[in-house]
């Protein structure tokens, strides 16, 4: 069976690639914000609010990774493959995470500020 092209227009393309750029870099300033308000605001918890961000901005950076390889996918099967390569990894990076801050709050000195 012979998967048929996606026939996207490359303008389409263009826009999708522009339109990504633009999020990624609006979601960076939000992180770059967000990292200085909680430095300036020392509390309980402060370490894991830090560690959480950096997770969620390393989960977003991946996202826009991958909706740039998706908007150059040639074929269904190949946005498939792509979907199902992403999916996979958010999955392991979620358990990391977890295993992660659950670690620092178990340890003794760790998750309070």
């Amino acid at each position: 069976m012979i998967e048929p092209k996606l026939e996207v227009p490359a303008e389409l393309r263009d826009l999708a690639e522009k339109t990504i750029d633009q999020a990624e870099k609006a979601f960076s300033l939000f992180f770059d914000a967000a990292t200085k308000s909680m430095s300036s605001v020392p509390g309980t918890g402060t370490e894991v609010s830090k560690q959480a961000l950096a997770f969620t901005e390393q989960n977003m950076k991946t996202a826009f990774e991958h909706a740039r390889k998706l908007v150059h996918a040639t074929d269904l099967q190949e946005a498939m493959r792509i979907q199902s390569e992403f999916l996979r990894s958010q999955f392991t990076n979620a358990g990391e995470h977890m295993r992660q801050i659950t670690g620092n709050l178990m340890q003794p000195g760790k998750g309070k500020s």
